[in-house]
Parts: C-alpha cells; structure tokens; sequence
C-alpha cells in the first residue's frame, strides 16, 4: 500500500507504494500513475527494531519508526490509527518470524494487564503539560464547532505508550479512563461526551481519532470563526466515513498524484490533502450532492485520461459537471470506496 516515506538526505516527505516480504520491506516510486518495475529502495527487516506509537513529530502523529541494525532511521505514516496498526502488527510479525520465542513474547504481553506499581496520576498530568514531551494540543472541530487546546482519544493513548506509562492500547485505555474519573481531563463533543455514559466502564473512554479531550480546566468551547481556515468549517464537520490514500489525476497539466482522500457524511463531502506537507489542510474537496461514481474498465484507458495508468479507475462526475479520475491500489479497495460514496451522492 502507499505510505509517505521521510528521505534520508533531503528530510522531505515522498509517498512510496510499499511491499511488505518475510524479511524485507520495499517501496517503489509512481511515475505517471503507475508503479516502477524496479524497487526504489529497500529495508532489511533482520535486526530491525520497530516504535509504535512514534511521536517525533507534532505534526504526524500516525508515524511508524524503523531502525536498522545499522542504526538507519526511517518513518512511515499512515492516514489513520487502524492502518497504522495493522502494519506495525505485520511488520512487526515479520522482524519475529525467525524467532518463535520473541513471537511468543510479543503474544504474552499484548495479552496481559498490569500497570506500573505505585503509579502516579499527578505525574502523568505533569508530563502530558510538559510544552516540549507533552501531549500536543490542537484545535478540533465537532459538529461544527471549533475546540481550542483539544488532544483525541487515540491520541492520549499513544502518548501514553511512547512514555512507558502502558505497554498496551488497553493499558493506556484505562490509565486515561482514570484520568478522567479523578477529573483531570474531561471529555468534549458528542463522541467523547456519549461515551461517557456509557454503563459499562471500560467503554466510557473512547481510543478513537474522532472522540475528543482536553484538560479539565480548560473547558471553554470557541465556535468557528474566521480563522485560518480555507475550506468553509461546516465542510469539515462531517462524521469520517473512510479515509485511505488514493492517486488523482490533476486537472490542469493531469499528471498523477498519491492525495490522502477523506470521505465525510451529514455534510457529504470527498476531501484530499497533500500527505508530503506539513499541514494538515485540504488541498481540494468537492461535495457528493448530486454525484455520479463508476468504475472504469481497465481494457482501454478512456478518454479524458492520460499517462500509462496502472488501473483499478474510478471516476467521480460532480452535478457542476467536473470530473476526477482516481486510482485505487486494487479492484476490492475501488469496490470498498465506490459503496461507501454512493449512498451519499
């Protein structure tokens, strides 16, 4: 699948097309919308040691963190907390598959719950408002309402694991659970503040990307307003239905570019964002009202299309009639994306 690569000499970000062997991790460039036969590089998974969750940087939090047994750092970011997940899940099977007793290991730990003796709930609010190892805090939105200093439920249980306070989700799901009965955070928006009801205790903190927190004392809510925004708010207010990384075809010079793409419902838009920039701001986005979507037949490239494209196209006719043509990595992901965007056109 594609993952944003960070280069070695110039530290930018590039997505790649990832394979994942039994003892190695490639990746290939994509040029004019298909994948280069050769590989551009490669990652020897022997001795290689994974972190996940890797918190580095602010402003990619969904990083996995790969270092050789020659000391090679490389980062790979994922567009959401379950691919992530599932990739350190099978790279980390990989690193293993020759050692049956680290396999083994890896199963007792994940399996079990125990948390740090004599631990200190104080401590841990000390540290998440260190301005520097501190868990970050942003603006949010939730059913258009703009949030000030806000940190989601995902997000303070990975920041929970990279500072050893859990070794698993679990773990960390119940240190933030106490958290917030000895009200040291408290939840905000109608995720978070649903699941708080919840009767059952282990469900009432969310390990969600849409579930937000903050600190307790920090309870005002700003609604939106004319800040820095591009795209109008309530655009971006929508619950996420699917998100993933697909290639577009531009609309001007149609060369071919991988864009995280992200399906909203109630308001039903389709966003897409450059995954090498910083920001985290849509580059683009349209609304489904009124939409056509279809699969395009890989015998014979339509027109309207150009370069030599791998396949698996779909096409998105806006009611302004515009028309994208997108890739998908494969016939079951194109299928995946044309059900869930159909019933919101």
């Amino acid at each position: 699948g594609f993952l944003p690569l960070q280069g070695h000499v110039v530290r930018n970000w590039k997505v790649r097309w990832f394979v994942l062997l039994q003892d190695k991790l490639l990746y290939y460039k994509i040029e004019g919308g298909k994948k280069e036969p050769s590989p551009k590089g490669r990652i020897l998974l022997d001795g290689c040691t994974i972190t996940c969750p890797c918190l580095e940087y602010e402003n990619r939090p969904l990083l996995i963190k790969l270092k050789t047994k020659t000391n090679t750092d490389y980062f790979l970011e994922c567009c959401s907390r379950e691919e992530r997940d599932s990739w350190a899940l099978d790279i980390t099977g990989a690193i293993h598959a020759g050692h049956p007793v680290q396999v083994q290991e890896l199963h007792r730990m994940k399996n079990s719950f125990k948390l740090l003796e004599n631990i200190s709930l104080h401590n841990i609010v000390e540290r998440m408002y260190d301005s520097s190892t501190g868990i970050k805090l942003t603006r949010n939105l939730d059913q258009g309402n703009r949030y000030k200093e806000t940190f989601t439920g995902s997000a303070l249980v990975d920041w929970l694991i990279s500072n050893s306070f859990a070794v698993s989700r679990f773990e960390a799901v119940t240190l933030a659970s106490m958290l917030m009965d000895e009200n040291f955070i408290r939840p905000v928006g109608v995720r978070s503040t649903e699941a708080m009801r919840s009767s059952d205790p282990s469900e009432k903190f969310l390990d969600d990307s849409t579930a937000l927190y903050m600190f307790a004392e920090s309870s005002k809510k700003n609604t939106s307003s004319k800040e820095e925004v591009h795209f109008n708010i309530s655009e971006l207010s929508g619950t996420i239905v699917k998100q993933g990384f697909l290639v577009k075809q531009g609309h001007k010079r149609k060369n071919w570019k991988v864009r995280k793409f992200v399906l909203r419902a109630d308001p039903a838009f389709l966003h897409y964002y450059d995954p090498t920039k910083e920001d985290n701001k849509p580059v683009g986005g349209f609304s489904l009202r009124g939409c056509l979507v279809s699969a395009l037949e890989d015998n014979g490239v339509p027109a309207g299309v150009k370069g030599n494209v791998q396949g698996n196209l779909f096409k998105i006719i806006t009611k302004n009639d515009i028309h994208y043509y997108i890739q998908a990595s494969s016939k079951a992901e194109r299928v995946q994306w044309i059900e869930a965007i159909k019933p919101l056109t």
